[in-house]
């Protein structure tokens, strides 16, 4: 019995754990993945001298030091300065792995580029993303407890139709928001001659764990009521796939609006603009969603 409830207890915590990290990488993501559609941020990151890539390590594990002793990324008594410098190591590593998924993801990274640039570009790059999983707990506050929710529950089961438009509604707004300093720059034509349709696939992919992480799975606020809404798509995968094709719509829309597309362009190229563009679209739509 003892040891049933040790291994229960261990389990728990290893949950936790895993559940905090999660947070982490999508709070660092929410942050960061804007700022890697930034022409300018590659070139600095692709010559930067060896000494400013260390001032840039210190100054940001500094700013996160700073945040970390009183906030961060977990639920957590911060109460000592150790505890804050291991938070801040850990935030400065995940924003480092984040920077570098991303990079390969849209190319920026290859088998071909020098180790030097590739250092460069996930340094600098990297900056943004572990401020945000620093800010993940702050500024994306935590679901609430089970007792304290459960108020809320019974009228959200009956507001239907109504939370599922309110649902569309702050998935295009927050898309719109994120992505729309995007969609004019030349940065989208760039990433997209580099795409490949396999790497395509891995974009789309992407783009829905990371929606579908931060709305479900990352323990934000408001996570239970969103999977309780009732509407069209009644599953969270329903909701996270509905919000994509949503936040593709407004890619093509805002890519059309700012004539970086036409209607005698062939479908390929819109679709691959378009998917470039929906990654931070799908980003800014799942925190709009949050928001709600």
């Amino acid at each position: 019995m003892v040891k049933q409830f040790q291994t229960r207890q261990r389990s728990q915590a290893w949950a936790r754990e895993i559940q905090q990290i999660i947070r982490g990488v999508l709070g660092g993501c929410l942050f960061g993945i804007p700022l890697l559609y930034t022409m300018e941020v590659w070139w600095i990151g692709s010559s930067i001298e060896p000494i400013l890539l260390l001032s840039i390590i210190s100054i940001t594990y500094s700013v996160v030091f700073l945040f970390n002793r009183s906030e961060g990324f977990r639920k957590s008594r911060r109460d000592g300065m150790l505890h804050a410098a291991m938070e801040s190591v850990e935030a400065l590593a995940i924003g480092i792995v984040c920077a570098t998924f991303i990079l390969i993801l849209l190319r920026r990274i290859t088998g071909e580029t020098p180790i030097d640039e590739a250092l460069g570009k996930v340094i600098f790059e990297s900056v943004p993303f572990s401020l945000g999983v620093a800010m993940a707990r702050s500024l994306l506050p935590e679901q609430l407890a089970e007792s304290e929710s459960s108020q809320y529950l019974q009228p959200i089961k009956k507001l239907g139709f109504r939370t599922m438009i309110a649902d569309i509604s702050a998935t295009l707004i927050g898309a719109i928001i994120v992505a729309f300093s995007i969609a004019p720059t030349d940065e989208i034509p760039t990433l997209a001659a580099a795409a490949s349709p396999p790497w395509l696939l891995i974009i789309i992919a992407a783009s829905l764990f990371i929606s579908y992480g931060i709305v479900f799975a990352a323990g934000f606020a408001n996570q239970s009521q969103h999977r309780l809404f009732k509407g069209i798509s009644l599953t969270p995968i329903g909701k996270t796939i509905l919000s994509y094709l949503i936040s593709l719509l407004a890619s093509a829309l805002m890519l059309w609006f700012f004539n970086r597309l036409s209607l005698s362009d062939p479908w390929f190229l819109w679709l691959r603009y378009t998917l470039l563009l929906g990654l931070p679209a799908t980003i800014g739509g799942a925190a709009g969603r949050l928001a709600i």
